[in-house]
């Protein structure tokens, strides 16, 4: 949960880019985005600019609500969140290098600083799977679109948060449930996982072009 170690990798990924004779000469600056799902798309906003906040970072898996199957995974690892330094979680991570993010379902979203979305300088690109009404709040990125000046938002009704995984092989859905795994990894909301994949492919195609032409 030491979530703010991610953008740092990211901007450590592309310094060292930067310096490689195979990746430099295809980095174009001041057209580099950035594309993040889940918690990957948190990380997106944090090196667009958002900042996480330490106390709600602390207190996430106080209660199940949230986020039940990876609560159950940090209490069986032993982990107190409120015992672990979170003072290094609030900091700006921005790297101005990048020019665009953008966020599939990011997570989680209501640990960030509602008032640093308005912070935010370049565009950004969001996207949340499921029906607006039913997606769940830590994934739940309509309101903190309204804040950030240069946002798009948009749904894709008919999937889940886990549409953005792999197709699931036949029998996977009885497996996961056998093991216990707790998500329902498999469902897609009514969609077709291969359909909300080539969605989500011209989505980002089209986003990227249109943010850095």
């Amino acid at each position: 949960m030491k979530l703010w170690l991610r953008p740092s990798d990211i901007s450590d990924a592309l310094s060292a880019m930067e310096k490689n004779a195979l990746f430099k000469g295809h980095l174009k600056r001041g057209k580099v985005g950035v594309l993040g799902l889940s918690m990957g798309g948190g990380t997106a906003l944090s090196v667009a600019g958002a900042r996480m906040n330490p106390k709600r970072l602390a207190g996430y898996c106080d209660t199940d609500a949230l986020n039940p199957s990876l609560c159950d995974w940090v209490r069986q690892s032993g982990v107190d969140l409120h015992a672990m330094d979170m003072s290094a979680a609030g900091r700006d991570y921005r790297d101005k290098r990048i020019r665009f993010a953008m966020a599939v379902d990011p997570a989680p979203i209501d640990v960030f600083e509602a008032k640093s979305f308005a912070q935010i300088s370049i565009p950004v690109e969001i996207i949340n799977l499921g029906q607006p009404g039913n997606i769940p709040e830590t994934l739940d990125a309509s309101k903190i679109a309204t804040i950030i000046p240069h946002a798009a938002y948009a749904t894709i009704a008919h999937a889940s948060h886990f549409s953005m995984f792999a197709e699931c092989k036949p029998g996977a859905a009885e497996l996961a449930e056998s093991e216990k795994i707790g998500d329902p990894i498999c469902s897609d909301g009514g969609g077709v996982r291969s359909e909300i994949h080539a969605r989500l492919i011209d989505m980002t195609v089209a986003a990227f072009s249109r943010a850095l032409k």
